[in-house]
């Protein structure tokens, strides 16, 4: 049994996907039709870059899911791989709307749209440069939000990835302070390169600008289970997944925990795009 699993943001590069661009007419219609919908070209910012364009959260979110939904239907399609018979499909963040639109809940053009307005919400959430993010290594969970409360700290535990690899959103007076925490605890961290502090309380304007959006948008009956990244649980039921995503620009991405759930509910297998 095998499940498949999208990225989310952070894993875009310049290039990515170019190959079955090249190849495969199917990935190079899917890049024409993106270009159309979102009057821009999107398919030559992927492959060509500028990379700090790219990089701008209002392109990469839609450009990740370009690229993943290509693939997932170029296997489907070229290398007849029968990805309707994934026990779950589930994604990191943004990823979770490629699962949505590959178990066709979401349109294709509806993702590609949503997208582009939550990138740009989350990036606007907070002026530039008051909020940053932190990744902690080699620590548990448990640890790190021992440090935070004891200290004080108006930090979130934003990314809970795996065992020993955890992410905190923060603005970025509190997570200089949160750093200097963890140096003394001898906890390994790396400020990351984002310009917003995501998955946590200060995207509350993300999340007022996305009530409306989600508001708008038709969702189908799931052709695959799903994992959500508010729950780790899974989530089959069309309002249920509209509240979850709404909950999901605030809330922490619990990925250990999605695949946790997705190997004892009976995952042999992940495909991840």
């Amino acid at each position: 049994m095998f499940s498949v699993i999208f990225p989310g943001q952070g894993s875009q590069m310049v290039g990515m996907g170019k190959e079955f661009y090249e190849k495969f007419d199917v990935v190079k219609n899917f890049f024409n039709e993106a270009d159309d919908i979102l009057n821009f070209s999107i398919s030559s910012l992927i492959l060509e870059g500028p990379k700090d364009k790219l990089d701008l959260t209002e392109n990469t979110q839609p450009a990740i899911f370009l690229v993943g939904y290509s693939i997932f239907q170029l296997l489907k399609k070229e290398f007849k791989i029968d990805l309707n018979k994934a026990k779950f499909l589930a994604g990191h963040s943004l990823g979770e709307y490629t699962a949505l639109a590959s178990a066709e809940v979401l349109d294709f053009s509806d993702t590609l749209k949503i997208l582009k307005i939550r990138g740009k919400a989350m990036q606007e959430a907070v002026p530039k440069g008051e909020g940053g993010m932190v990744a902690v290594l080699g620590s548990e969970i448990q640890k790190v939000e021992k440090i935070i409360h004891a200290n004080n700290h108006d930090c979130y535990i934003a990314n809970d990835n795996s065992n020993g690899q955890l992410v905190v959103s923060g603005n970025n007076q509190e997570i200089e302070k949160l750093i200097l925490s963890l140096k003394n605890e001898n906890i390994k961290n790396i400020k990351l390169a984002v310009s917003a502090p995501f998955h946590c309380k200060l995207m509350k304007r993300a999340t007022d600008v996305m009530i409306n959006e989600i508001e708008k948008l038709k969702f189908n009956k799931p052709k695959n289970l799903l994992v959500s990244n508010v729950t780790a649980k899974e989530m089959q039921d069309t309002s249920m997944i509209k509240e979850l995503l709404i909950k999901q620009i605030e809330s922490r991405v619990r990925w250990r925990e999605s695949v946790i759930n997705m190997i004892d509910k009976g995952t042999k297998e992940f495909i991840e795009i």
